[in-house]
């Protein structure tokens, strides 16, 4: 497997479009990954929280009708 130096300097000599198509691959993977956290976050029940702090927001008038 190669060092981080080795694909940073791999990188840096791609063609500009090559390292858009690696950057946004990234950036896709990335959000895919933090999808999965919330998505295994709310089916373990660690954000009801924001739901119940949304609703006492409501009661107390602290939020209009969207």
């Amino acid at each position: 497997m190669k060092t981080f130096e080795e694909l940073k300097s791999e990188i840096e000599a791609l063609p500009h479009r090559e390292y858009m198509k690696l950057s946004h691959w990234l950036s896709e993977r990335d959000w895919q990954s933090w999808d999965e956290e919330i998505e295994r976050d709310s089916d373990a029940g660690k954000l009801d929280f924001l739901i119940e702090e949304a609703l006492e927001e409501k009661r107390a008038g602290n939020l209009g009708d969207l």
